[in-house]
Order: C-alpha cells, then sequence, then structure tokens
C-alpha cells in the first residue's frame, strides 16, 4: 500500500470531529476513535520498550526481542487501521489480526514458559527497563481491550480483535519476566502483610 503524506495538520479537527478512513465525521471522544486511539498508546508504548532493549546493545536475547515486538507493532497497526473503519466501509484486502497473529503469540509463550520459575505469588513491575515497561505495555494492553469490549457492545467489532488484545497482555507478562531472567535482573514478587508504616524499631527511635 503507498502512503504519502504531504502535510501533517489540517484544521479540520478544530471542532472537536474528527473523519474515519471511510470519509464518516465522528466526535474525537467517541468510543472508536478512543479504542484506536489507545491501540495507537499501546503502539508508542512498546517502541519505548523496543528503545530500551535496543540499548543494551547487540545479541541474541536483544534481537529476539526486537524482532518479536516489530511484528506486534505492525499487527497493532493494522488493528488500529481497522478500528478507524466503521463496519460496512472496511474492505476487502485490508490488513487484519486474525488466527495466525493469535496462534504465534500462543507458541512464543509456549516456547518461553518452560524457561521460567513458577509463580508463587503476583510480579510487582520492576526489576529492569524493559521489563518494566513491558509491564506498563501490558496495562495499556489490558485498558485496549476494555475500550474495544465496550465498542463492540455498540458497533460491530471482530471476535479476533479482541482475542488479540486478550492474548496480547499475556504475551507481555510472559516476555517480561522471560526477558528479566535473561538479562539477570531482579523479580519482585507481592508480599502480603508486608509492613505500611515505620517499623517497630523506627518507631522506637523517634
Amino acid at each position: 500500500m503507498a502512503i504519502r503524506i504531504t502535510k501533517v495538520y489540517t484544521r479540520t479537527g478544530d471542532s472537536g470531529e474528527t473523519s474515519l478512513v471511510g470519509g464518516a465525521r465522528v466526535p474525537k471522544d467517541s468510543l472508536r476513535i478512543e479504542s484506536y486511539g489507545t491501540i495507537d498508546e499501546l503502539n508508542a508504548t512498546l517502541g519505548l520498550v523496543r528503545a530500551h532493549n535496543l540499548a543494551r546493545g547487540a545479541g541474541p536475547v536483544t534481537e529476539r526481542v526486537e524482532r518479536e515486538l516489530q511484528i506486534v507493532q505492525q499487527a497493532l497497526f493494522d488493528l488500529g487501521s481497522e478500528l478507524a473503519c466503521l463496519p460496512e466501509d472496511l474492505v476487502d484486502g485490508m490488513p487484519r489480526v486474525g488466527a495466525e497473529d493469535i496462534d504465534h503469540l500462543e507458541a512464543c509463550m509456549d516456547a518461553w514458559t518452560p524457561e521460567l520459575p513458577p509463580l508463587k505469588s503476583f510480579i510487582l513491575p520492576g526489576g529492569g527497563p524493559v521489563h518494566a515497561h513491558l509491564h506498563l505495555a501490558r496495562t495499556v494492553c489490558r485498558r485496549a481491550e476494555r475500550v474495544v469490549l465496550a465498542l463492540s457492545r455498540a458497533e460491530a467489532v471482530r471476535s479476533e480483535a479482541l482475542r488479540y488484545l486478550n492474548r496480547l497482555s499475556d504475551f507481555l507478562f510472559v516476555l517480561g519476566r522471560w526477558v528479566g531472567m535473561q538479562y539477570g535482573e531482579p523479580e519482585f514478587l507481592w508480599q502480603s502483610g508486608l509492613a505500611k508504616g515505620p517499623s517497630k524499631a523506627a518507631r522506637k527511635r523517634k
């Protein structure tokens, strides 16, 4: 598909409306705009993950993460383009996420999970820049899924779109754990009953 952008600003959105791919005008706070806008936010967050990953320098882990995130970003762009169309404006041949994309995410998780220690508690975001930003991407993905689900209650949305986002959040979680292990970074676990104030020793010193 040939794309040529010669001018970024158009002044057509100054009144709070924007055009969908098929030309329909909708408010910028509509669920459809919120849906593909959140997909765009997720894509930008993954761009941040890639930047932190590449900053570590060349290596097999860096290259694997870079390759997989490139694949995901391309799929998310396709999904955003689909959501930017009203159902009646979708055309044959438009790139869309499908079963093969979901299968790929599952295959990656199936390959990484056996290498990881079993979880005995919930994970707190952190551990290192790549791992922490993958957690951030995971939460944005969950929000994108919620918004697209809300849209699906009002307008037609393919089930593959929701399935992909649901699987992608799991993928980002597993990838974060795998990356942290490969880079030798700590994995912070939730601890039930952890003291919420100064310790007894600290209180005695006052």
